[in-house]
């Protein structure tokens, strides 16, 4: 395959850029920095921040590398550049702004979230359509689109009768977050688009994702990527981890009964490899939910006690969410296609705190406690 990743300066990204060239596919990688640009915006830096995309991608194996703006009217015309120079047939789209907190700052931030995350997808689309739309676009969507139905969520598509006759509509969402709604209106533009003009979508409902190490990228390694633990683009198993290492509190949103999706990054590399290999038809809006756990916060901290130490604080919820709720998603469609997943345990636990322990002195414990509130 030739795979361009948009986004390849992200967690996610990198890992991805290197899995499919262990694989011997030919990959074009692409970012526009906006992440780093909002984390110096609000003063926050990554415990483990890996070279800029530019200088990863000449040092290995001098990957084609290219640094524009989706969003924009010239990031439009460079993506159409890259499809035709490139020949390109995969994309692995993750180049959005991924934080709900930050989407949910201000007026600026969630103005600048969307118009980014849904523009930027927008020309992705268009480009596609232009050059070849044939072209297999791989989204990463999120958990969240989906909110806390009280009804089993199925994967993208649901079945209904109403007042006696069948249809198949999309599973209804319900976000949290302007962040979370940016990639609902996402995944209705990309569904138009198959409907419309024929394309071909994957889109993945990922879970949150943990782990500081790939088989391609370990993280003891140059080649290990970036790691979060701040309230605004840190994870919640991230965030623990560091809190336990240090002796502080373990902060957990109200109750901590929150339930989501989980999963290690080793297999968002293999669900987005699957993907690649059993592409979306023509026309084809294909949804699958991307995770292999599901935990309730509270578990997630007790994980980390148990794992490394630590005393839980339960502290005031800044979002407006559910702590006390069904769910039960759908994920048949990886395992079938042959997913075996890596499980939450404690060794894994205590491989990230043994990772993250030399970076201990980057932290700035200001940007750990929640500040960012749902309602202003």
């Amino acid at each position: 395959m030739n795979v361009l990743i948009l986004g390849a300066d992200g967690y996610l990204g990198w890992p991805t850029a290197l899995h499919f060239k262990a694989r011997n596919h030919n990959v074009t990688v692409a970012d526009n920095y906006l992440k780093r640009r909002m984390e110096r915006s609000i003063g926050v830096t990554p415990l483990i921040l890996p070279e800029l995309l530019e200088v990863r991608a000449k040092q290995f194996d001098n990957m084609p590398c290219h640094i524009f703006d989706l969003s924009k009217e010239e990031g439009f015309k460079t993506l159409c550049n890259i499809l035709e120079q490139d020949r390109i047939n995969t994309i692995v789209h993750y180049a959005e702004q991924p934080s709900a907190p930050f989407s949910m700052r201000s007026r600026s931030a969630a103005i600048e979230t969307q118009v980014n995350n849904i523009a930027g997808t927008l020309n992705l689309m268009f480009a596609v359509k232009k050059v070849n739309p044939d072209i297999h676009i791989i989204k990463l969507g999120t958990m969240g689109e989906y909110g806390t139905p009280n009804i089993d969520i199925e994967e993208g598509w649901l079945d209904i009768t109403h007042k006696g006759r069948e249809d198949k509509v999309l599973f209804p969402k319900r976000p949290g977050s302007f962040y979370h709604l940016s990639k609902v209106h996402d995944s209705h533009n990309l569904e138009f688009t198959c409907r419309i003009w024929g394309l071909r979508v994957t889109d993945h409902n990922q879970g949150i994702v943990y782990g500081v190490g790939t088989e391609e990228g370990p993280y003891d390694s140059d080649n290990r990527t970036s790691f979060h633990y701040d309230e605004t683009f840190g994870t919640v198993l991230n965030r623990f981890i560091v809190q336990s290492l240090l002796g502080i509190p373990i902060t957990v949103y109200g109750t901590g009964g929150q339930q989501r999706g989980f999963l290690d990054i080793r297999d968002t590399m293999k669900c987005v490899q699957i993907a690649a290999e059993v592409p979306a038809a023509p026309g084809e809006f294909k949804v699958r939910n991307q995770y292999t756990q599901k935990y309730c916060v509270m578990h997630i901290a007790d994980c980390v006690v148990k794992a490394i130490g630590g005393k839980i604080e339960e502290v005031p919820n800044p979002r407006v969410e559910a702590e006390q709720h069904y769910y039960s998603p759908v994920n048949d469609s990886f395992i079938l296609d042959g997913l075996t997943p890596h499980f939450l345990t404690a060794g894994l636990i205590q491989e990230m705190a043994d990772a993250i322990s030399p970076f201990l002195d980057r932290v700035r414990l200001q940007s750990i406690d929640p500040k960012t509130k749902w309602v202003l």
